[in-house]
């Protein structure tokens, strides 16, 4: 079973911490994640950044990504990702959930849909790629 209160304080001094990100479920194949609305979050423009709605589904892939590595592996990193933006938000709170789409043992693939709680308006559908990564074999 993982622990939501550990998980987030392990991300506290990092993008998703200083962003106010919260991981709230962790299922099975599934990451649900949080983001409250506020003006560190916007573009110029007055309306959320982009590179925010990615951050949010990108931290909700990669804890999925995280928590389902195969035996043996120890990390991943992203080989691409793609944003489809269909809306935008100025107030109240974000909802993400990422679903595997794809665990293999050399990659896996993600999709999130970003929403927004008040609305239920759906603002990104989100898809990535993970390399996994595993230690080297000794020389």
């Amino acid at each position: 079973m993982v622990n939501l209160d550990t998980l987030n304080a392990a991300a506290a001094a990092c993008l998703p911490g200083h962003l106010g990100i919260v991981v709230t479920q962790v299922g099975d194949r599934t990451v649900r994640a949080e983001l409250p609305v506020r003006r560190e979050l916007m573009a110029p423009n007055g309306y959320l950044h982009a590179g925010s709605l990615v951050t949010l589904a990108d931290t909700a892939c990669g804890y999925g990504c995280m928590l389902h590595l195969p035996p043996g592996a120890s990390g991943f990193t992203t080989v691409e990702l793609k944003s489809n933006h269909l809306g935008t938000a100025r107030e109240g709170a974000l909802s993400c959930v990422a679903t595997a789409v794809h665990l293999g043992r050399t990659t896996q693939v993600w999709d999130a849909v970003v929403t927004h709680q008040d609305t239920g308006k759906s603002l990104v559908l989100f898809r990535c790629t993970q390399l996994l990564i595993y230690p080297a074999a000794p020389a």
